[in-house]
């Protein structure tokens, strides 16, 4: 294989297009209060504008004091007769108010000393808060109030309440999105006909019955997001998420290549000749679809997602064994030293017979082997390297690389995996990438987040495979549990033992690993124990997880570094402690660990009671589930996208407004919308697309590239 010189890459920042003078509200705004309007996302003016209401408060009828309703938030107003800061016990400011029928006490635990000179006697203020029956009579504890004279009107709309941050009061915050509103052109950017098919109101319409509604708007309504204002602006950030996705794609379709095809398939009949097992159907269908993409001169951008032991790893083999016949490199990057060991094992196992070379680039070789691996990959003797994150640091260059996979993406940032792949850029053509998650991903999820991107999903396990029986555990029966323990290593089994922490806490007061360890080899002095965790040095970890998997270890006790990757069939129990800690998809591929033999395989998971009720609900799913989309779904309901999605969208705008699951109908109606303004013959269309997008990410667009 002839060596490319290339020169040394990293991945080039986007160019920063000029900042345009700020005008509009922003323009007189002081840098602190910009500062902070950063931190809610606000740099533009139409920025201002897309920041809508958290809830509403009634400020449109005003109360006296005496007739006021207790038990709600009212309006009232009056004049300061007294103010005074006393110690009752601790220090507050006491501020009496009166009208012609009555007086309030407004009560301040935490207050400025500008406060306590601006309600001085005399001061007209108005008031909003609950009206109490306190130690001296009718109060308000930390009222909104502002200052007012005889003649200041009642608001005829309904107060927005905004989110906001420390030092960013709602009344400035409320002035400025105002100004916004009033000055920032509100015209539409979609064409008639299709706000006319969805039955969408105007933006401006929208925009302002959200920032502004009537009294007799439905409160339940608005802050449940279910109005016609609400549906048109979920709308309008699915549309500009999808029109970007859109684009990228096409943007994508114009970038060359190496196209991996081989009419001969030698190596490829000759390791599926060799499996001591035949693919799936579900194998078989997204290798011809990842075998489809990699033969066409565009870089393939696939997701191959499955559950948990359903078979990713050898459909990733082919795809490299694709690249090698090809005539290229292939790279495989995963988060862990664990995983990329067991990736090493498998892709050595299945590949160097056929005559390839596959390099471990591990952080746990001494140093010259690491030499020898780098050089290996560099002159291209090396076919296939396997490796973490070093894989795209300065000192690795590829001879010729054709395909990238990285294993667990969402571990991954954007950045990344843009380095990695500019490894094997030349010029104008860049590898092929092939990203593998084990943590399914929902369908709402997909069509949204991931609409940038082919998405192959391997949805049915290898025949053999055992089901896992979970049991939920109190740890009030642990002595149950150990004994479990020891019958199944004594009986030929292995067995792990989970714990999410390795140092002593307090304020969590969770089992440590070390404290586990040191107790479990007390209790089984019978039983070989072992102990994993993150902070191991990589040689000594790899030593432990190779005598575990060689059989040498009955039981291993460790953190949650083995949720991935780990692959011994002879293992068929695994108890999680404090298993009410850890987050759905965690527990689903830790169970995912066991039930990899023919043994009858078992997942205890050892709670701590009281539980919470969000702990005890994902307990009860994680019992009555084992398909991962399902625990997934589950995941994202409880969750939120956010947390789901990990560092995959780093630096990509999360939505803040539509719910993919919530919103099904919205996002469906965008991805047909996109679909026909970035087809459509005429340059209209095409237009609108562009201002949509513009309005909606402004400069944050870049990052969708990856």
């Amino acid at each position: 294989m002839s060596k490319q010189k290339i020169a040394k890459r990293r991945p080039a920042p986007a160019a920063a297009a000029p900042a345009a003078p700020e005008t509009g509200p922003l323009a007189r705004v002081p840098k602190g209060t910009r500062d902070k309007l950063a931190k809610l996302g606000i740099r533009r003016a139409f920025d201002l504008v897309l920041h809508l209401p958290l809830r509403y408060d009634d400020e449109t009828e005003l109360h006296t004091i005496r007739e006021a309703p207790h038990g709600r938030h009212v309006l009232v107003e009056g004049t300061v007769t007294d103010n005074a800061v006393k110690y009752r016990p601790r220090r507050q400011l006491l501020v009496t108010i009166e009208d012609a029928s009555g007086v309030v006490i407004a009560r301040f635990l935490n207050f400025y000393p500008s406060q306590v000179k601006q309600l001085a006697p005399g001061a007209r203020v108005r008031l909003f808060g609950e009206i109490r029956q306190g130690f001296f009579g009718a109060e308000m504890v930390h009222p909104r109030y502002r200052m007012v004279s005889t003649d200041t009107p009642v608001p005829e709309t309904l107060t927005p309440v905004y989110p906001t941050t420390a030092g960013l009061g709602q009344y400035p915050l409320r002035k400025l999105i105002e100004q916004a509103v009033r000055e920032e052109a509100l015209d539409d950017t979609l064409p008639a006909p299709l706000l006319a098919r969805l039955q969408l109101p105007a933006f401006q319409d929208a925009v302002r019955a959200l920032h502004y509604p009537p009294p007799d708007a439905s409160a339940p309504a608005l802050e449940a997001r279910t109005t016609a204002a609400w549906r048109r602006v979920k709308f309008d950030e699915l549309l500009a998420q999808q029109l970007s996705m859109r684009q990228h794609r096409e943007r994508r379709s114009r970038v060359r290549a190496p196209a991996l095809r081989d009419a001969e398939g030698r190596h490829t009949r000759a390791l599926l000749a060799a499996l001591p097992f035949a693919l799936t159907a579900a194998q078989q269908r997204v290798w011809a679809e990842i075998a489809r993409d990699l033969a066409v001169p565009h870089p393939m951008q696939r997701l191959l997602q499955g559950d948990v032991g359903s078979g990713k790893t050898v459909v990733a083999a082919l795809a490299c064994l694709r690249s090698v016949e090809a005539g290229y490199q292939a790279a495989v990057m995963a988060p862990t030293e664990i995983l990329t060991g067991q990736h090493y094992a498998k892709f050595a196992s299945w590949l160097e017979p056929l005559g390839i070379r596959v390099a471990w680039l591990s952080g746990a070789a001494p140093v010259r082997e690491k030499r020898a691996a780098l050089a290996a990959v560099a002159s291209g003797e090396a076919q296939v390297a396997v490796g973490t994150h070093a894989l795209f640091q300065d000192k690795v260059e590829f001879a010729k690389l054709g395909l990238a996979v990285i294993d667990e993406q969402h571990r991954f940032g954007v950045h990344q995996r843009l380095a990695l792949r500019a490894k094997g850029s030349v010029g104008a053509v860049q590898p092929h990438q092939l990203m593998m998650s084990a943590t399914p991903i929902p369908r709402t999820l997909a069509m949204s987040y991931y609409a940038d991107l082919d998405v192959s999903a391997i949805d049915e396990l290898p025949p053999g495979r055992t089901p896992v029986a979970t049991r939920l555990v109190s740890n009030a029966r642990r002595p149950e549990v150990l004994a479990r323990v020891r019958d199944a290593c004594l009986g030929g089994a292995q067995a792990y033992w989970v714990c999410p922490l390795i140092e002593e806490s307090e304020t969590l007061q969770l089992e440590t690993a070390l404290a586990t360890h040191a107790h479990l080899q007390q209790t089984f002095p019978e039983l070989r124990v072992g102990l994993a965790h993150g902070r191991l040095p990589a040689a000594k970890k790899a030593a432990v997880m190779q005598a575990f998997h060689a059989g040498a270890l009955q039981l291993l006790v460790a953190t949650t570094v083995i949720e991935v990757g780990v692959d011994v069939p002879n293992a068929s129990l695994m108890v999680i402690e404090n298993a009410e800690r850890m987050g759905l998809s965690q527990l689903h591929q830790l169970r995912g660990r066991v039930g990899r033999g023919a043994t009858a395989s078992a997942c205890i998971l050892l709670y701590q009671n009281p539980l919470t009720p969000m702990a005890r609900e994902r307990l009860k799913i994680v019992f009555e589930n084992t398909d991962g989309f399902e625990v997934a779904r589950h995941d994202l309901r409880l969750r939120g996208p956010g947390e789901l999605l990990g560092a995959r969208q780093s630096g990509v705008p999360m939505l803040r407004f539509a719910d993919p699951e919530n919103d099904l109908g919205l996002l469906e109606a965008a991805r047909t919308a996109a679909a026909e303004l970035l087809s459509a013959e005429d340059a209209g269309s095409r237009a609108c697309a562009g201002r949509h997008l513009e309005r909606w990410l402004g400069s944050r667009e870049e990052l969708l590239r990856a």
